[in-house]
């Protein structure tokens, strides 16, 4: 049986791990420093937490279920404790591309993160149709990065990972390079943006005075079947009068440039700005 050392067991990201690794083959030592997350684990999921010096020494594979800010420190002060072969998991790639985690060769160092589920599934039950987070009833993708170790280490890593981002549909390998273009890249720095432009639209024209549910169930049906069409979801093509509308619209609201967001350098600034 794998032992796993859970670094934040009770946090926001810590407790979703903790409820899904509770069934699982594992076995799972706590950690938690805060009270409240303490007492949450215990009344909701009857867990029981465990110091630091207790959980790590010994466990085959370490999860840091903490902010990206702090993975640095926290991995440097666990680093004594963790044996040879030890595997470090860390939650999103920010940190690790950032250079943050401990120079030892001898540690194994794996990545993961949720996709999240779709906004295009075949969910049909109500709790996991709304689960639009993952990782609770909802099927979710997931990617994976074996940073540093030997190859065979990444099985372990993968199984680790199905096990906390459960239930999960595909799992895709790549780089830790690869998952940096993702995240930020593709998923904050891009779609996170053109969906807060794309909130700001709707409340413009409800300024402007349409009523402001009618913006709002005209916007996202429209994202629906658009994005359905876009990302061949659905068959089918637009109108001229919409392919007008696009090819007039983006230089209005992109910049010319704006595929500099994936640049590495581009990408190592948006690191260092949130680790």
């Amino acid at each position: 049986m794998t032992t796993i050392a859970l670094i934040g067991a009770g946090g926001k990201m810590g407790f979703r791990l903790s409820r899904n690794l509770k069934p699982s083959p594992f076995e799972v030592r706590h950690v938690e420093v805060s009270e409240a997350g303490r007492t949450r684990l215990k009344e909701e999921l009857g867990i029981d937490c465990v110091d630091t010096e207790q959980a790590v020494p010994g466990a085959e594979v370490v999860i840091l279920a903490v902010p990206d800010t702090l993975i640095g420190k926290i991995s440097r002060q666990l680093s004594p404790l963790m044996e040879s072969g030890t595997m470090l998991v860390t939650l999103d790639a920010a940190a690790p591309f950032a250079g943050h985690l401990p120079e030892r060769e001898d540690l194994v160092y794996f990545v993961s993160h949720p996709c999240h589920p779709s906004i295009f599934n075949d969910e049909t039950e109500l709790e996991a149709k709304r689960d639009y987070f993952g990782g609770y009833k909802a099927t979710q993708h997931i990617v994976s990065a074996l940073m540093q170790g030997p190859e065979e280490s990444y099985a372990l890593g993968e199984a680790v990972a199905r096990t906390i981002y459960a239930p999960v549909g595909r799992s895709h390998r790549v780089s830790v390079e690869q998952m940096a273009l993702l995240e930020p890249g593709l998923s904050e720095t891009v779609c996170a943006t053109l969906l807060a432009v794309m909130r700001e639209a709707m409340d413009e024209v409800v300024n402007r005075g349409v009523p402001e549910e009618c913006a709002r169930d005209f916007l996202l049906g429209h994202m629906n079947i658009l994005g359905a069409v876009i990302f061949d979801v659905q068959p089918g093509a637009f109108s001229d009068a919409c392919n007008k509308a696009i090819e007039n619209g983006k230089p209005m609201l992109m910049r010319d440039d704006w595929k500099r967001v994936f640049e590495p350098d581009e990408i190592a600034d948006s690191i260092r700005r949130i680790t």
